[in-house]
């Protein structure tokens, strides 16, 4: 689409990648002004939270939680709009479905007192413990996600204020999640439910800070929900928002270089040419741009920085079509019926394709009809995985023949002979599609040495106008942290550039 007429003296953006974060960027710059273009690799937008079609099935391709739902609405109403303007939202409940080793399966409630009751069930005295360590993890989410995670962590001062010293010790930074969990609970299907959030964070309970409860806050008072028609809906908003102010996204614009003149990019260039720029904001897979976009002069971290680098997990992804209905299956399922523990250490301590894998099968058309044809179901499986792993197509059928052992297994039926649609994904693809390093799906890993401070920083130290946002730098993985992270990067870039 055009721009909106500007003056001549209008300053310009180019945006590397239409996921969340460069999303969000683009959309904070072009509200204070900026003429901004998106360069997106692919032939649409989300990155690893893309859309696809197949014979009447819509497949999220990636991200399926919709958590902090507070984090969006903050984003929206910075514009002046609320997330009803672009999508509509159901909460689940139940939120999820843990499927242990006993014999039943055991539904999370979205109301407290439910929930409430099923933690007493499990472990006499466990409710009151529980309402004590969501009073916590509130106290950590209050501080961690209002205060902490919108700061661009770019100088030690920015955390210099005494009273954010004394939140921060009080938020458990220095303590694992592993030994903050047991000093409330002892069942070991309550200990998998409350750390189960992290295991995607990068590390195992043991080495990741029990600032992370903030994430059991998020789950299980805040809730679970669900975007009408699917979570590519929110990609979809922001595209319309973001087209709203002006931003023009160009697809199948690969960005391949980023020119600097006298340390300062005057722009970038793709196949199809040059794209002048005031500033550039790389959206895209923060390795891939420093270490193939960028020419060797201008590279702030080397290969040996990157490889001592703690990534998240990758993830072995099923998507499938179902001609017929599957018994037994919530919207959002988690098969705990393996040792977590051993899984864990399989992706973070001794990286290597999974002995017994934790998985999980989310069923969005037990809750939306309109992501399955009628009489059907839309099934998506997930094994997180280390990346980094030799992935074959071998290795792929042994695991969808183990998942779909455990599956029909749980629901009494068979479901192979029903399957009319599959595809997989895993570490080669994300590499293909992201060029995402190491093939992770996550990003970088929230271990205590790479918190805040720690993380690969958002602003170029060799090129000035240079800026990155995403999963790889500030505040960390996942979509609500990456919606921030672009109005992060954003802020930025308008403070540096007010006096252009």
């Amino acid at each position: 689409m055009p721009f909106p007429s500007q003056p001549t003296d209008t300053k310009q953006a180019v945006v590397i990648g239409a996921g969340f974060a460069g999303l969000a960027a683009a959309t904070t710059l072009a509200q204070a002004g900026w003429r901004v273009t998106i360069l997106e690799k692919n032939e649409g937008p989300g990155g690893r939270a893309r859309v696809f079609h197949a014979q009447g099935f819509t497949f999220d391709m990636g991200p399926s939680w919709y958590w902090m739902p507070d984090v969006f609405e903050k984003y929206f109403a910075r514009f002046g709009k609320k997330v009803a303007d672009y999508y509509e939202l159901v909460r689940l409940d139940p939120s999820y479905q843990v499927i242990f080793r006993g014999p039943e399966p055991v539904d999370i409630p979205a109301k407290m007192s439910e929930l409430r009751a099923l933690f007493e069930r499990y472990e006499p005295g466990s409710a009151a413990r529980l309402d004590e360590f969501l009073k916590q993890a509130a106290y950590k989410y209050e501080v961690g996600i209002n205060r902490l995670v919108y700061a661009p962590s770019r100088s030690i001062f920015e955390f210099a204020d005494p009273k954010l010293l004394i939140d921060m010790v009080r938020m458990d930074v220095l303590q694992s999640m592993h030994k903050h969990v047991r000093r409330f609970f002892n069942d070991p299907r309550l200990l998998e439910l409350v750390e189960f959030p992290i295991l995607f964070l990068g590390a195992t309970s043991e080495n990741t800070p029990a600032l992370y409860s903030l994430m059991n806050y998020a789950d299980l008072a805040l809730g679970t929900w669900y975007p009408k028609g699917g979570m590519h809906k929110i990609v979809e908003g922001m595209v319309r928002l973001a087209e709203e102010l002006g931003v023009r996204i160009e697809y199948n614009q690969e960005v391949t270089e980023i020119v600097v003149e006298n340390g300062r990019s005057t722009g970038v260039r793709t196949a199809n040419g040059f794209f002048a720029a005031d500033a550039v904001v790389a959206g895209a897979d923060y390795h891939h741009v420093e270490q193939q976009v960028l020419k060797p002069e201008f590279r702030h971290y080397d290969e040996k920085y990157w490889d001592s680098r703690v990534m998240a997990p990758s993830s072995l992804l099923f998507y499938l079509g179902v001609n017929r209905r599957l018994d037994k299956l919530r919207h959002h399922n988690l098969f705990f019926d393996e040792d977590l523990t051993q899984h864990a250490r399989e992706i973070y301590e001794q990286p290597q394709w999974p002995t017994r894998p934790l998985y999980y099968a989310s069923v969005p058309s037990k809750t939306d009809p309109t992501v399955a044809p009628a009489g059907q179901e839309n099934l998506f499986l997930l094994i997180p995985v280390a990346p980094g792993l030799t992935d074959d197509e071998a290795t792929r059928d042994r695991y969808y023949d183990l998942l779909m052992d455990r599956l029909e297994k749980h629901c009494g039926h068979p479901i192979r002979e029903y399957v009319v649609y599959k595809r997989s994904y895993a570490h080669r693809d994300f590499i293909a599609d992201y060029h995402s390093f190491k093939g992770n799906a996550y990003g970088l890993a929230n271990t205590l040495k790479q918190t805040a401070i720690l993380k690969p920083t958002l602003k170029s130290k060799k090129v000035s106008n240079l800026y990155f946002t995403g999963q790889l730098t500030v505040p960390g993985p996942g979509v609500p942290p990456s919606l921030i992270s672009g109005q992060v990067v954003a802020g930025e870039v308008l403070k540096e550039n007010s006096e252009l």
